[in-house]
This record gives structure tokens, sequence and C-alpha cells, in this order.
């Protein structure tokens, strides 16, 4: 069951690459998290690419000046093993975690052994530093720039033929700068972050509050449109057939023109009403629109590919499960876009004969749906309710009685199936 939704994510059906969102204000977005990623990676390569450029000088000043050293196979192997050590952290990632950790201590007790030996390895601690800085917390992480530090100048003293003053205040110096450096320019990011939180937040609270704006004109629109076409009619109705009554045996010729008055307001009330309902049908299926159509060109936001794949022989629908069906697309890919992190959405209209039937699959994070009391999955028609999306979709479905399901898996994505039964259109 669930292969045969999701093979619309595979199949070469219509590609449709949706245009970009237009923002609700006319100015610029503001930078998103991307920049800051963006900035990050651009440092750390600058670094990364420091440690070797400072690792092969150290390795290649000791070489020159201790030629036939016995120390140089143990300097050699530290080296090299302090290379290797390095390649392997950004693998790990950036987060604290204990692997990090792990590694971050073996890289620095390489390093304080290496240098023990070497003292011309002792700048390599500069790129240290940020690494430092990046895995430990704050306080933790400027201890550790304060040791290498010491280290450093021990190093310097050490290589020097006699005291230098600069040797004992350069490397604090340095080591004070970039930490100044990194702090100030996690703080911004901070602040960047959350500033960008609070303008996407603001935004979407104007424009909820420019829908409701948007659906109570609607309503007095409407309101307004009833009173003066649907409820003038009736009223005139109401008095021409209470006329025709009192006049019916006295003077029968005037109560049947009574009457076929009556008759021409009920037409004309009547195909105002067929007026109203169709400004009130999905601006993509006004017109005489093909259902398939109005599919085929929805999208989900300008970072997912939506498909569109048409199974079976198209058969009449009913004006309002035509609708039902696409406003359940139009949620359901809202969904996607919010919730879900895919790349790619699938919609299958499938005619069953007796059925059709709507899929909608993303390959999304997904998430474990709740089970009932005995550990069996939820029955047809049951979802686990998430914010308003679904029991709107839900409520749609169940208008027209139809079922709706949804199966899902954490990490593997969702499908989502409305099944409409197939009327006579009327």
């Amino acid at each position: 069951m669930r292969t045969r939704r999701v093979e619309g994510l595979a199949q070469d059906g219509r590609t449709h690459h949706p245009p970009q969102e237009h923002p609700v204000s006319s100015q610029a977005p503001p930078p998103g998290p991307a920049d800051t990623h963006t900035g990050t990676r651009t440092l750390a390569a600058v670094t990364h690419t420091a440690f070797f450029l400072l690792l092969g000088a150290s390795m290649a000043r000791f070489l020159l000046h201790h030629p036939g050293d016995p120390r140089t196979p143990w300097v050699v192997a530290l080296g090299t093993a302090l290379a290797l050590l390095y390649v392997l952290g950004p693998a790990l990632g950036a987060a604290p975690t204990l692997r990090r950790l792990l590694w971050l201590g073996v890289v620095v007790t390489t390093y304080v052994v290496l240098v023990l030996l070497a003292p011309s390895f002792a700048w390599c601690a500069v790129p240290l530093f940020y690494t430092a800085l990046r895995t430990l917390p704050p306080r933790a992480a400027v201890v550790l720039v304060a040791l290498l530090t010491a280290l450093v100048v021990a190093a310097q003293l050490k290589l020097s033929p006699s005291f230098d003053p600069n040797l004992l205040l350069a490397p604090p110096a340095v080591a004070a700068l970039a930490t100044a450096v990194f702090v100030h320019m996690e703080r911004q990011a901070r602040a960047q972050r959350t500033l960008i939180d609070d303008l996407i937040r603001t935004r979407r609270e104007l424009a909820a509050t420019e829908r409701r704006e948007g659906t109570l004109a609607e309503r007095q629109r409407l309101s307004m449109e009833i009173h003066d076409t649907l409820a003038q009619h009736l009223s005139s109705q109401q008095m021409l057939l209470q006329a025709a009554d009192r006049t019916w045996d006295s003077d029968p010729a005037t109560a049947r023109a009574h009457v076929r008055t009556a008759t021409d307001i009920a037409a004309r009330g009547l195909a105002e009403a067929r007026r109203l309902v169709h400004d009130l049908a999905p601006p993509e299926l006004a017109g005489g629109g093909r259902l398939a159509d109005a599919l085929r060109a929805l999208d989900a936001g300008p970072d997912i590919e939506v498909r569109f794949h048409l199974e079976g022989t198209p058969a009449p629908l009913p004006d309002r499960a035509e609708s039902a069906l696409l406003r359940i697309a139009q949620g359901a890919l809202a969904n996607v876009r919010e919730h879900s992190g895919a790349r790619t959405a699938a919609l299958t209209l499938s005619y069953l004969g007796d059925q059709v039937v709507l899929d909608i699959a993303d390959d999304g994070r997904g998430f474990t749906a709740p089970r009932e009391p005995g550990g069996e999955t939820p029955d047809r028609g049951r979802t686990p309710d998430r914010g308003h999306g679904l029991p709107a979709i839900r409520a749609r479905v169940r208008q027209l009685g139809g079922t709706l399901t949804l199966e899902s898996t954490s990490g593997e994505g969702t499908v989502l199936s409305a099944a409409i039964p197939l009327e006579p259109v009327r």
C-alpha cells in the first residue's frame, strides 16, 4: 500500500520547480542561518589551513636545525599523528559530544608531548585555540587557552639564546586577541540568530493577521451579498406568496400573477446562489479548470520539488469534491513545507472506479504515529493531531463521506491519503 503511494517520488512525472515565495514585507528578507553557517565554514577552513601550514613549517624548521637528532623519529611520528588526528576533527562535528571531547583531549596531549620534544612546534597552538573555543564551554576553553599559551611562552624562551621580553608578552597578546575575536563573533552570531528568529516570528504573525483580516473582510462581503440578493429575494417571495394566498379565492388571476412573479424571483435567487458558490470555488478551478491541472501547478516553497502523477481514467467529480481535494493538497503541502524538512514531495491522483484517492508523499523526517492501547496502529481515518492542518483536512474528507489515512515512520517520510467515494455529478 505504502509502496504504491510513494512511487510518485521516483517516477518521471511532470516536475514542478516552484517559484520563490513573495515575502510579506517589500524589503529583502533578512540573512538566514545559511549565511551564518557560510561564515563559520570559511573561518574553519582558514583555521585548518593555518594549522597545517604551521605544522609543516615547524617540521621543516626542526629537520633543518637538528639533522641526525635522535628525537627525529619521535618528532616525525608525533607530527604525523597530530596531523591525522586533526583531520578527524571536522568529521566529529562542532557540538561538544563525548567523542569530540575525547578527540580534543588526545589532540592536546599529542601536541604537548610534541612541543616538549621539539619547541619549534609551539606556534601550532594558535589554531588549537579556535578548536578549544568551539568545543569547550567558555570557562573551560579560556583555561585551556591559558595553559597552551604558557606552554608556548616556555617553548619560545627555551629556543631563545637570551631573555627576550617579546617572547614573554607576544604569545599572551596573540591568545587574548584570538579569544576576544572569537567570543565577539559568537556573541554577534547569537544576536543575529535571535534577530532572525524574531523577524521570522513577526513575519508569521503579520501573515496570520493579514489572513484573519482577509477572512473577516470576505465574511463581511458575503454577508452583504447574501443580504442584498438572496435575503431580499426570499423576502419578496414570501410577501408575494402571502398575497397570493389571501387573494386565491376572491381573485384567482391576481393570485396566479403573484405566484408567477414569485417563481421569477426564485429563479433569479437561484442564479445568484450559483454565482456565489462559483465565486467561493478555488480560483484554480474557476472557469471549468481541471483538478489534475490545478494539482500539477501546486508548489510547496522554493526548496521543495513537487511532482504530480495521474493514475486511471479521470471521471467527473462534483464541484465540492474537486474543491475539497485541491484544498487538501494545499494543506498537506503546507504541512510538508512547515514541518517535514523534505526535499521532494509527490502528489498522486488515482481514479479507482468507485472512488478517487489523493496521495501526498514526502521524503522528510517523518514521525512516529501514536498507537492505540494494546499496540494497535490507528484506524483508517484517524491521524495524530498536529496543529490545525490535519484536523481541517480530516473535516473536509468526512464531509464528503471519505476516509483519511496517515502513514509515517521517523526518518522515512510521510504519506497522507484521502479517499473520496465517487458520486454522479448532479
